[in-house]
């Protein structure tokens, strides 16, 4: 597997890229965002690791591109502890995100969670809900029979929700089972995936009927086949 790592602190990158070339994976790097985009515009990548504060062009800048172009995972890097960048960047299409400096055990850790695209327990059948259809032998949601483009994490979060309508799922359980890891605590990104999500398939995202909320608890499927 081949992966984008985008940063201008090179050291940094050279350190990464070698953890990254000893667990296996293939490696190209980008110093600047131009660079990055010539780079992504010319080649595939299965995953890429961005920094959000780049030169030239900037990594949320990129990271919407990346997202309108390609379904590729991506774990957006920052220098700042802001929640608000961290939010930002999973509004803009980021699967993850990690916050300099960070444990390089716990981002392969993450990288693996990611490529591995739990979860298994999907149904492999194609589920029917009103003017929904998922399916999961391509990775594919419609609506009203019109593709709706998402990003891997927002597929497995709908799929697992959707293969056991009526059940709920503590946003403990989802980081768990969808990014495979504990997050921290940090369960705000449950919610922005699920935000994302209604906004794309529900008629109106503030009164749902397909993904729902047990206040207090978690989300669950409520559409009927």
């Amino acid at each position: 597997m081949k992966i984008l790592v985008v940063d201008d602190e090179k050291l940094l990158v050279k350190g990464l890229a070698h953890s990254l070339e000893k667990e296996g994976f293939e490696v190209e790097c980008a110093f600047d965002g131009a660079e990055a985009r010539e780079r992504f515009e010319r080649d595939r990548y299965d995953l890429v690791i961005l920094d959000l504060m780049l030169p030239k062009v900037d990594g949320l800048t990129l990271c919407q591109e990346y997202r309108k172009a390609s379904e590729v995972p991506i774990i957006m890097l920052t220098a700042k502890g802001d929640d608000i960048d961290k939010i930002l960047g999973l509004e803009f299409g980021a699967d993850d995100y990690m916050t300099k400096p960070f444990n390089t055990r716990e981002l392969m850790a993450r990288i693996k969670a990611i490529l591995r695209r739990a979860p298994k327990s999907y149904s492999p059948t194609e589920m029917n809900f009103g003017d929904i259809k998922i399916v999961p032998s391509n990775r594919q949601v419609l609506n009203k029979g019109e593709v709706v483009e998402m990003t891997a994490k927002e597929f497995d979060l709908i799929t697992l929700l959707a293969a056991h309508p009526g059940r709920v799922y503590t946003r403990e359980n989802l980081l768990e089972m969808i990014w495979g890891y504990q997050f921290f605590g940090d369960i705000r990104t449950v919610d922005v995936h699920v935000r994302r999500i209604r906004e794309k398939i529900e008629c109106d995202p503030a009164s749902p009927k397909y993904i729902l909320t047990k206040w207090g608890v978690g989300y669950f499927f409520g559409g009927n086949n």
